[in-house]
Parts: structure tokens; sequence; C-alpha cells
């Protein structure tokens, strides 16, 4: 009998977000159980929320004896050879965190970490809408811009792991100040907090004004566009505009077979996708337009847990 593939095999994947921390075994592309979220800013410090994981982790590693190995996607800067969190998007006191050797100590199982969006990249290019591919790029749409860049059939992470954040690419060199000093960076014109707070201006100066203003989340601007709404429409409008500014310097950059988006704005469908791709048409050498695909991620909510656990099974082959 021939030994299991990979598909078959179990890992946990870990997935860290500025809210909650969502934990679960992984087969495949499959979510085999669920740990409960754990609340990220609810433990004070770096090590007492590593603690939380390590005891989740270990719970279900009871449960699976099976499981191979561990990943962690982690907003923020994540030095993926060291597995060391240099930083944590919105949460205070992480700074050089070994969480890598933390994990393993405890868990006695090889563990690697990688910057979240890079871990949901990974499983949309090994389980989901790139399978196949040697040159992608997934974009994940949400409270900010993530993005993993696959080239050559191999994870981009650069000089200091940063390779690939596009939501700090800048559409516009005399633009908004962004978290870093930079202008003009895509994340700081198309998060959620941004169009919510754009859509506002635009309802308020408007001849009907809302009296949900603060309730104008992209849900809620996407079912208003879809009840023939003009200022919602404009808005997706808008959002696919200057979205497809950073994809196209990012497609002569990088000439990928695809871009993936996932996340909770690319939900809208094709809200987003058709005015995407109408301007993408409108500004790539037709012949290589005729050949790039513009697609929506499939693993949805649990793409970064599945990417994070993919990862950490396909390094436990490397080591």
């Amino acid at each position: 009998m021939g030994g299991m593939t990979k598909e078959q095999e179990k890992s946990i994947g870990v997935d860290v977000g500025g809210t909650s921390v969502k934990i679960a075994v992984v087969e495949g592309r499959e979510v085999v159980e669920k740990g409960e979220a754990i609340a990220t800013s609810g433990y004070g410090t770096a090590e007492g929320l590593v603690a939380e994981i390590v005891w989740r982790v270990k719970g279900l590693q009871a449960k699976y004896p099976e499981v191979k190995a561990v990943g962690i996607g982690l907003p923020g800067f994540v030095d993926h050879e060291r597995g060391v969190v240099d930083s944590l998007t919105n949460v205070a006191g992480w700074h050089n965190v070994p969480i890598c050797a933390m994990v393993r100590e405890e868990c006695g199982l090889p563990t690697v970490a990688d910057n979240d969006a890079n871990c949901m990249a990974y499983g949309e290019w090994k389980l989901g809408a790139g399978r196949g591919m040697r040159d992608l790029v997934c974009l994940t749409l949400g409270t900010g811009v993530g993005a993993g860049v696959i080239a050559n059939g191999q994870m981009v992470r650069g000089h200091l792991g940063a390779a690939g954040e596009l939501g700090q690419v800048s559409i516009d060199y005399r633009g908004r100040i962004g978290h870093y000093g930079n202008r003009g960076a895509v994340e700081d014109y198309i998060g959620n907090n941004e169009i919510m707070r754009d859509a506002r201006i635009l309802y308020a100066t408007s001849e009907n004004p809302r009296e949900d203003m603060e309730k104008l989340t992209p849900i809620v601007l996407e079912n208003a566009a879809k009840s023939g709404c003009g200022i919602a429409a404009g808005l997706w409008e808008d959002v696919a505009t200057k979205l497809a500014t950073c994809m196209l310097s990012c497609y002569y950059i990088l000439n990928p077979q695809a871009f993936i988006i996932g996340g909770g704005m690319a939900n809208a469908g094709d809200l987003l996708f058709s005015p995407l791709r109408r301007q993408l048409r409108a500004q790539i050498y037709p012949p290589h337009f005729e050949r790039l695909q513009i697609l929506p991620a499939q693993l949805r909510s649990d793409a970064g847990v599945i990417g994070a656990a993919r990862l950490a099974l396909d390094a436990t082959d490397r080591t």
C-alpha cells in the first residue's frame, strides 16, 4: 500500500487576527475540527497569548495525535526563516517574539509562521483557485489590503519578509499619508473603514442622506447598490478603479497568470469583479489581458487556517 498524500495528512492551522485567533485541525482543504476562538487582545502580553495558543493546540493534538505540524499566520511583519514576529498589526507588545520556538518546545511539533496574507495565498495556490499555477497574486480585501505573491512556483517573501505588501503600493503620490508615512497607499482608500468614511461624506452631502450613517458597512453598501442606489453603486465603481490601479502596476512588475481576490469585500461578486475586469481590460495590453485570470478565492473565511496548515505540512518535507 502506498503512503498518504498531502491531502490526507493532518496539520494544525492558527490564524491570528486583530480581534480573534482561529485554530483548526486541517486535512487537505477540509477543516476537520475548529477550536474555540481566542480574543487576541485578552491576554496582556505576547507570551500570554502564545501560552493560550499552545494550550489550545495541545488539546487538538491530544484528539488528533497524527497531526504532523503547526502553521501560524499573523498580521504584520513575520520573519519566516527565523520563526519570529517582528510586530503584530494593531496589537501592542509584540516585538521579536520567537513564536515558532515557543510553540515547538511546548508541543513537540514542527512549527512555521508567516504573514497571514501569505498563508491565504499559499492555501489558494496549493488547494484553491490558483492550484497548478506558477505565477499568481492573491489579494485579501477587508480592514486593510493584504497580498501574497507566487512567482516561478515559489512564495516571494523578500529580504525582510515585506515582499508582496500591495496594500502599501501608492496609487497617488500626493495622496493620503499612511501608517508608515507613505503617501497614497491603496489600503488607505479601499480598506473597510475608508470606504465607510467616504460613504458617509457622499450621503451627507447628497439630497437624500441616510439615517444609518454610522452603519454603512461594505455589506450595507453592497445591498444598497444591488437595490439601485446610485451613490452606493458609484462607491463600488470607485473601489474597483482604485484597486485596478494597484493591480495594473503589479501586473507589469510580476506578469502573473491570475489575480485571486478574497476577503469580505470579495463577497460582493460582480459588483466588484465586473468593473474591475472592465478597468483592467482598458489598461492592459489586449493579448495579455485575454490570458489573465481574475478569480474569486475559493477557501473563503477558512483560507488563513488552511493555508497556514498546508504551509507547515510542506515545510516538514524540507527539514
